[in-house]
């Protein structure tokens, strides 16, 4: 029997959101018996069939505008085939966002890659971790320190490069994510 595998479908404008796209796949690369692959949109037309027999699909944007990148809503609207032979039904989703700002509105771009995942007959995976940084002991390196829950959130200082952010916090909160779908789609598919 073939190795699931978790599918990680993302853009990333000046490198920041693939930079927590390697992260949650390293995530995925905990969990043994689970295989990881990495897809930019702009390269998804190679990767169709992967995606169909994937067992976990996890998605992946910058916010722009308060929303998910235009590259990634050109992907979205590319799934429509898949849409309409159900093709993702049933399958395990998944997502993370990066803005420039501390908010910069990442939940409505959450439910961007929400709302795609339920048009398909998706099963959501949440982030499943507290918030961190959310008292007077809490600290900016906490795991979770935006406080998401429906996905990894990350932010990423406009004027620094991918080398340096997303920070260290939100790359171990995007592993973990990626990791916890794994072992989701472990369970999922092998009916632990």
């Amino acid at each position: 029997m073939s190795e699931p595998v978790v599918a990680i479908v993302y853009h990333s404008g000046y490198g920041h959101t693939k930079v927590q796209a390697e992260a949650v796949l390293s995530g995925i690369h905990e969990v043994s018996a689970i295989e990881g692959l990495l897809i930019q949109v702009e390269h998804v037309d190679e990767h169709w069939d992967e995606l169909d027999n994937a067992a976990a699909i996890i998605f992946g944007s910058p916010v722009y505008m308060g929303n998910v990148s235009a590259a990634f809503q050109a992907f979205a609207e590319k799934s429509s085939k898949r849409w309409f032979e159900s093709k993702w039904k049933d399958k395990l989703a998944a997502g993370f966002v990066n803005s420039g700002s501390q908010n910069g509105d990442k939940s409505q771009a959450i439910n961007a890659l929400f709302t795609l995942a339920q048009q398909h007959g998706m099963i959501w995976v949440g982030l499943g971790h507290l918030p961190g940084n959310n008292s007077s002991t809490g600290s900016i390196n906490d795991i979770n320190r935006l406080g998401g829950f429906s996905g990894a959130f990350a932010q990423s200082n406009v004027d620094q490069g991918s080398e340096v952010v997303p920070p260290e916090a939100d790359r171990r909160t995007a592993a973990l994510l990626g990791k916890r779908v794994a072992e989701a789609a472990l369970r999922w598919t092998r009916g632990a």
